[in-house]
């Protein structure tokens, strides 16, 4: 039951998306049979492809009918399902959402504190708290009025420092303050160049990195591992394979042929990829 299921997950997780959009025409009897036959419809399965590709993830749940297709013919929905996958992610809607995407994406800059505005925000500061101390020293009994006294008077000369245009600690800070904007725009232009390779213009490059993702997850796997049950569960006899990726375990319980097809097919679309 959960064959088919699992490398579905792992194709669509692979992210696939093409310049090209596939004739919709072409393949809408067969998007429909077998959307039908993963009892899924058209919506909801456009749904999860694009959050597949942009989220990293799929929730298989709805893939109610998987149980009831025949094991000889999931090879034949797997490729299918590729094909339709490949048809939704070249569509302008699909585009448009990655574009918001990235867009959201985008490292926003933060601008580093003036001298001017960091000397303001000290006085600020130090004005609120001598307002707030005179309230509480309006309302203060004879034994703690002292006390808040000693205290306004004690923030009224550091208001009276902060306000000093020769003030030291200003001055200090605007002798570095070339120096932080420099390195603030160098953290910057990294950020931004992470986010350029992570999220490239072209929406093929992106693609072409879940694709490559997906061919490096199911590589080297032993479709003969054994397998022992425990508490209902299965595990690998091998402890290596234990401590695999679950997209490798994925790919290992789809089976080689329906694996073979989705790495054929991804391979095959890596070519036509800048």
């Amino acid at each position: 039951m959960k064959r088919l299921s699992k490398i579905l997950i792992a194709i669509l997780t692979g992210g696939t998306l093409s310049l090209f959009l596939v004739s919709f025409t072409i393949h809408q009897k067969i998007s429909d049979d077998f959307l039908k036959q993963l009892g899924i419809s058209r919506t909801d399965a456009n749904s999860k492809i694009t959050g597949s590709l942009l989220a990293g993830s799929l929730d298989s749940e709805e893939l109610k009918n998987i149980k009831n297709i025949a094991l000889g013919n999931r090879t034949a929905i797997a490729k299918d399902l590729l094909v339709y996958t490949k048809q939704h992610l070249g569509s302008a809607a699909f585009i448009k959402e990655y574009n918001a995407l990235r867009e959201r994406k985008k490292p926003v800059k933060s601008p580093v504190q003036t001298p001017e505005e960091m000397q303001q925000a000290i006085i600020g500061n130090a004005k609120k708290s001598i307002a707030d101390l005179e309230d509480k020293l309006k309302q203060a009994d004879a034994s703690t009025k002292p006390m808040y006294e000693k205290i306004v008077a004690t923030v009224r000369q550091q208001l009276q420092q902060a306000e000093d245009p020769n003030n030291k600690s200003v001055a200090g800070y605007r002798k570095g303050y070339p120096g932080m904007v420099k390195d603030n725009d160098l953290r910057h232009q990294q950020r931004i160049t992470e986010w350029e390779t992570k999220y490239p213009a072209n929406h093929q490059l992106f693609v072409k990195q879940r694709l490559l993702q997906f061919l490096d997850e199911t590589k080297d796997i032993d479709f003969s591992a054994a397998l022992f049950e425990k508490n209902g569960i299965k595990y690998f006899t091998n402890p290596d394979y234990e401590r695999k990726s679950y997209r490798w375990k994925m790919a290992f319980r789809a089976g080689a042929a329906v694996t073979g097809t989705a790495r054929d097919f991804v391979q095959e679309w890596i070519q036509s990829l800048p």
